[in-house]
């Protein structure tokens, strides 16, 4: 097995304790479809379609929401357990971390600050100039080609993608793993999720402490509670 020199996290459900940053702000107004959902997973809507069906529906509700508001949506949402550690014992090895998340970046630069990742990318929204949302969100991150930020990475250190290791919960984070590289399934968002995963042939990680995953990334090592 090759030496680990990166490893690259998805945020909601797997460093953050929160299924989904667009469901928070969903939470908020009382809203969501689950129909623009299934289009989406069925890839009937684009990234950028599906983020302007949410934020149509944030605003039917709300026409002016400001950035402090969407930014408030996130009070309370904790770290997974046993993510501060493990992010912390990687950077101590000189392992590079990075976030890679379809999220919503408000929500994902606080996840990057509180662990000291050394980069994250994520998704977000236009403002008017006095910080109102505008109608359409900002794609850096396409949910199912997460695998073009994993190939920037490995052009950026000039490492092997052998020595990357990707950690999602949901299918589409499998696009993460480029060819050559690794893949672990953190604690599966869905049935779906869980047998994409076993299809794909990658470990498959149970329960919601991210320490699980050392002995995948460090055969016969254990990090400790």
């Amino acid at each position: 097995m090759s030496v680990v020199k990166a490893v690259a996290f998805d945020c909601d459900g797997v460093l953050a304790d929160a299924g989904s940053s667009w469901a928070v702000i969903h939470s908020h107004f009382g809203t969501g479809d689950p129909s623009l959902l299934q289009a989406f997973l069925n890839k009937e809507l684009t990234d950028v379609e599906f983020m302007r069906e949410d934020i149509r529906l944030w605003k039917d509700v709300q026409p002016r929401i400001h950035r402090d508001e969407l930014f408030r949506c996130y009070s309370g949402i904790r770290l997974m357990d046993g993510a501060r550690e493990v992010v912390s014992e990687l950077k101590e090895r000189g392992i590079h971390v990075v976030i890679i998340s379809a999220g919503v970046d408000l929500f994902v630069s606080t996840i990057a600050r509180m662990l000291k990742v050394d980069d994250w990318a994520a998704n977000g929204f236009e403002y008017d100039g006095e910080g109102y949302l505008l109608d359409e969100g900002i794609c850096r991150v396409s949910a199912w080609n997460k695998g073009e930020m994993v190939s920037k990475l490995h052009r950026i250190l000039g490492i092997h993608p052998s020595e990357i290791v990707s950690v999602g919960d949901n299918s589409m984070d499998l696009s993460m793993q480029i060819e050559g590289s690794r893949f672990i399934g953190f604690n599966p968002a869905r049935d779906e999720a869980h047998a994409a995963f076993e299809h794909a042939g990658v470990p498959v990680v149970l329960g919601t402490d991210l320490r699980a995953i050392w002995p995948n990334l460090f055969p016969g090592e254990t990090l400790g509670a």
